[in-house]
């Protein structure tokens, strides 16, 4: 195969992904893009490819529901085989959906994701799964759903590569959006657009179409085409910056918060670390502790591990025997001041009153997941509630406890004229 022909099947913004897969750079490709950015070209390619070279490599693709699998994925291979010029090398069988390369047997299996566990069962008669392709990853239910797929999958050879390809919903508060944040030292994001690739390859009635999109409906063009996750606008935290924080720059700090959520049942335990810039109005989140059922000594343990110089802990009081717990054990931990609609204005605190809340995705990435991810909900006419919803907020919680003095002394005269709960 020249690298000639696999040119005039993949745009330029892929020649360098194309020598990342094929260096195996990365295990987990994450192809996020809008409409025509042709992403599913790019993997419906390198699949195939990698195959041919390699006869121990098999595949699979998955859709979360199979029956759009023979008219989407499965059609876009069978394009790409035949512009490829190898698609006689290559048997169609369409029950059970697959392609079998004819020289050595090898395949390319096609299954829908309704059930994740049924996973387990699906073999290979030689080699192993080395490719594995989400398509429409975002209509997937959720990562873990993935993940168990993957840990089903990934076994029995040496080299795996993993895509996921989705154009990302509009809402940042979707998993998939919140999952392409975090960072992992074998993932790669990769964002592309139908701006990058040749104009030929789409014609000019999807030119014209996109571009009477961009002068007319700026944002929806943003979404649609330029494939951002442009948000529904009930963004409560639009002043989260992701960034790395430098280990010299905790050096510096001078001004630590120290926050705990407790977590019930089956939500989890949450510890963060942050420094509180007052002058420039900037909180740094560069430590988090995070998990389910972690018991009081557990998060002791983890408390004393990481605050050699016992500063001050403020946790939620809804607790108190844990809190006492704590303190028991030497910790300087106190409950944090609680009153009608004190939730209401930590949040408002620290989604307005903050000019940047910085988080380090590395050293906190729960937080960094919560915080983007975090929106007003709306009701059945598509108007925002004016409440905060009280989900995936563990540590925004914490975060909020962390700053309890700093949010609560302007309200000190008034306090106890409210309620405690």
């Amino acid at each position: 195969m020249t690298e000639c022909r696999l040119t005039n099947l993949i745009a330029p913004s892929f020649y360098g992904l194309h020598w990342d897969v094929l260096g195996h750079k990365h295990t987990h490709y994450w192809l996020s893009g809008g409409r025509g950015s042709t992403k599913s070209t790019f993997i419906s390619a390198e699949i195939p490819l990698g195959m041919m070279e390699h006869p121990e490599r098999n595949a699979i693709v998955f859709r979360r529901y199979g029956a759009y699998l023979r008219d989407s994925v499965f059609s876009q291979i069978i394009w790409s085989l035949d512009r490829l010029g190898v698609l006689h090398l290559w048997k169609v069988q369409m029950s059970p959906l697959q392609l079998v390369y004819k020289p050595t047997g090898q395949r390319i299996l096609f299954r829908g994701a309704d059930d994740p566990v049924k996973s387990k069962s699906i073999k290979t008669d030689k080699g192993y799964f080395s490719y594995i392709w989400y398509e429409e990853t975002a209509e997937f239910e959720c990562m873990d759903d993935i993940d168990t797929i993957n840990a089903s999958l990934m076994r029995g050879g040496d080299l795996f590569w993993s895509f996921y390809s989705y154009n990302p919903p509009k809402s940042k508060n979707v998993w998939v959006n919140s999952e392409a944040v975090l960072p992992r030292e074998d993932k790669i994001v990769h964002k592309s657009t139908y701006e990058t690739v040749p104009k030929a390859w789409l014609g000019e009635p999807f030119i014209s179409a996109a571009e009477y999109v961009r002068r007319t409906n700026p944002q929806k063009w943003a979404w649609m085409y330029g494939g951002e996750a442009t948000g529904t606008g009930g963004e409560v935290f639009r002043n989260v910056k992701l960034q790395a924080i430098t280990d010299e720059e905790i050096r510096g700090f001078d001004s630590l918060r120290r926050g705990l959520d407790w977590g019930y049942a089956y939500d989890p335990f949450a510890y963060l670390v942050g420094n509180y810039d007052r002058k420039h109005l900037r909180l740094y989140l560069f430590y988090e502790r995070y998990g389910l059922d972690v018991s009081n000594r557990q998060a002791a343990d983890w408390i004393r591990e990481e605050n050699a110089l016992n500063q001050l802990v403020y946790c939620d009081n809804s607790e108190p025997k844990s809190v006492a717990y704590l303190q028991e054990k030497g910790i300087n931990a106190l409950g944090c001041e609680k009153y009608n609609g004190s939730r209401t204005e930590g949040y408002a605190f620290m989604s307005n009153d903050l000019e940047e809340i910085i988080i380090d995705p590395v050293r906190c990435p729960n937080a960094a997941r919560e915080f983007v991810a975090y929106e007003l909900e709306q009701d059945r006419h598509g108007n925002f509630k004016s409440k905060y919803p009280d989900k995936d907020d563990h540590t925004i919680d914490a975060v909020h406890y962390m700053l309890n003095d700093d949010i609560t002394a302007p309200m000190k005269p008034f306090i106890g004229r409210h309620k405690l709960y």
